[in-house]
């Protein structure tokens, strides 16, 4: 509610939210840029960011995320604490596929990618463990939304058939699958997918991924029902 906000914390969380996977180091009219803020206003709350280490800032004079991020970071990956279960199994799925395995979880109106092996390939869609990602663009967001209830003619047939695809919703060059993991009461825990380029996709290649994708998402939900549920 708009009367329970607080502007100082609000603004050092959007100085904060600037830095994203290809913007880990920004200058002081970068941060200006991308907020909105003074940089008057900047220099204000980074002072304070700094001496609780969220933010640092080098000779340079260029603004990087500080280490109080990677605890905070780790702690919240420890409320998922799967990877030993995980790990494995898109270790698996990467080396059947050659293309990159990701487990995603839903994290508020955000989906976050916890556990990722990339693909070999020489040409390859990145990204980095820990990256949010929109839950309506992308195959592992629409099973997330279909598996927590979401109305739609969509998201029943993901629900029905147990898996999604999308085909160059969130970036026009990626495709991904994605199957959902369960726990015991058939809620959804996370959803396991490959992605890769449009190109690798084609139907009979989307087949193969769907049979290894369900396979594994049950053998995973089978194991993390043994140890958490």
């Amino acid at each position: 509610m708009a009367h329970d906000r607080v502007e100082a914390v609000e603004r050092a969380l959007t100085l904060l939210d600037a830095f994203g996977p290809d913007e880990r180091a920004l200058s002081l009219a970068d941060l200006a840029h991308r907020t909105g803020f003074y940089k008057s206003t900047i220099l204000r709350l980074s002072r304070s960011l700094e001496r609780f280490r969220f933010l640092t800032r080098s000779p340079d004079g260029l603004f990087r995320p500080g280490p109080e991020l990677w605890r905070l970071g780790s702690l919240y990956r420890q409320e998922y604490d799967l990877g030993e279960y995980v790990r494995p199994i898109l270790r698996t799925l990467r080396d059947q596929s050659a293309e990159s395995a990701s487990f995603y979880v839903r994290d508020g109106d955000v989906r976050v990618c916890l556990y990722r092996l990339e693909s070999n390939r020489e040409i390859v869609h990145r990204l980095e463990e820990g990256a949010q990602l929109p839950l309506d663009r992308g195959a592992a967001g629409h099973v997330l939304l279909a598996y927590s209830g979401q109305a739609g003619k969509r998201y029943a047939r993901i629900r029905r058939q147990g898996y999604d695809v999308s085909m160059g919703e969130r970036d026009s060059e990626v495709a991904a699958v994605a199957a959902p993991v369960l726990t015991a009461n058939g809620t959804v825990r996370g959803a396991l997918a490959l992605s890769g380029l449009v190109t690798h996709f084609d139907d009979a290649f989307q087949k193969k991924c769907v049979a290894w994708l369900t396979e594994s998402a049950s053998d995973l939900s089978r194991s993390l029902i043994d140890i958490m549920d």
